[in-house]
């Protein structure tokens, strides 16, 4: 009895026929980077360095990062974070710090200092600090 030759089910082949592909940035580079990556690495940056400088108080310092808030009906405006004071919790909103925020360049460098700003912010209000407190000698380079 001959047998009708065997095709591989699309699972075991790639695209078109060929075989797996390599990714796009290449052996050499480095893999692209999302802008969720970048504002999560921003945030975590921002949120070690305060924690160092306030161990007492945010020893316990929890910061999520959703990308919209679920706001009610009726509330006008559009919430960058949110504090939540009994789980010493910052919610921190992506998409309306990144796209509803007015700068005046936008530029990486730009971007990174707003998403640090809402983070000084949004910990200044969990901990009942100005934000310009929390780290005094970090803008007095002038």
């Amino acid at each position: 009895m001959a047998r009708a030759p065997r095709h591989p089910s699309a699972r075991a082949r790639a695209r078109h026929g060929r075989t797996a592909r390599s990714p796009v940035t290449g052996p050499h580079l480095p893999l692209a980077h999302t802008r969720r990556d970048l504002f999560e690495t921003a945030v975590q940056s921002t949120a070690d360095y305060l924690v160092d400088l306030w161990p007492d108080e945010l020893a316990t310092l929890r910061i999520d990062v959703t990308p919209m808030p679920d706001q009610p009906p009726g509330v006008r405006g559009v919430a960058r974070w949110r504090v939540v004071p009994e789980q010493n919790l910052v919610v921190l909103f992506r998409i309306p710090i990144e796209r509803m925020s007015r700068l005046h360049r936008d530029d990486d460098w730009h971007r990174r200092l707003m998403v640090e700003s809402c983070v000084f912010r949004a910990v200044g209000e969990l901990i009942g600090k100005d934000p310009w407190d929390l780290a005094p000698e970090r803008f007095r380079h002038w």
